[in-house]
């Protein structure tokens, strides 16, 4: 079982992660051209210590319309190569809890691109809103206008939009206290978020997905309970090659 689920959901190292690729078209060949991981201090995100790079896939990238706005060929030309940003993942990521909405996309994706990287468990916002049952509509902007979040998003996230990862990844970390604070008046553990909102780090060894990276960003098919249940048993590193 994941270390310390008993405790204070607020007290876990938490991180918001979000990616944007090249799209699930490219299938094998997909490659991450953006990241950003923001820290949880005391339930908050921690916006001053965020970390965001674009990333230079080391090939061109075709304008396709899923593809994230501003990712071009030329934006990404000056951009770190994958093996330099693994370390500074790594050091943000490994040993953590990643937050996420629709995290297994993203974690599929990162897991194939830097298996090295070791979470010890994922939070899918994404579940979490489809089990407080808040509305029909779960894509990340959909709930950030609902619970009246987007302002604080773009104070956060100055410079990004929705669909790049600096936007996505403030717009989940704030998110998800939100939705505890609906789902769990009085409070909750690490546990209880886990046994509601886990996505397992199997995914990781996934095959591609299929959806066109649109669609699959923000609204795809509930995962089955047992994927949620097989979470809580991963120790650390528990989804690595």
């Amino acid at each position: 079982m994941t270390p310390g689920t008993h405790g204070d959901w607020t007290t876990a190292p938490l991180v918001a992660l979000d990616l944007e690729g090249s799209g699930a078209q490219d299938r094998d060949s997909e490659a991450i051209l953006e990241i950003a991981v923001v820290p949880f201090t005391a339930g908050q995100p921690d916006a001053a210590a965020a970390y965001t790079t674009l990333v230079n896939p080391g090939r061109p990238v075709p304008r396709r319309p899923w593809t994230s706005p501003g990712l071009t060929t030329a934006a990404l030309a000056a951009a770190p190569s994958p093996a330099d940003v693994e370390p500074e993942l790594a050091r943000r990521v490994n040993g953590h809890v990643i937050v996420g909405h629709n995290v297994g996309v993203d974690w599929r994706l990162l897991h194939r691109r830097h298996p090295a990287i070791a979470p010890i468990a994922l939070i899918d916002t994404l579940r979490l809103a489809r089990h407080l049952k808040l509305s029909a509509k779960n894509r990340l902007t959909d709930l950030t206008d609902r619970l009246q979040l987007t302002p604080q998003v773009e104070r956060l996230a100055v410079g990004s939009q929705p669909h790049r990862a600096l936007w996505d990844t403030v717009a989940t970390a704030l998110l998800l206290p939100a939705l505890v604070a609906m789902g769990w008046p009085t409070g909750a553990t690490l546990a209880e978020l886990l046994e509601v909102a886990a996505i397992d780090l199997a995914a990781g060894h996934a095959q591609h997905r299929s959806e066109p990276a649109q669609e699959t960003l923000f609204d795809p098919p509930a995962a089955t309970p047992a994927a949620a249940g097989r979470a809580l048993k991963q120790g650390p590193g528990g989804g690595t090659a």
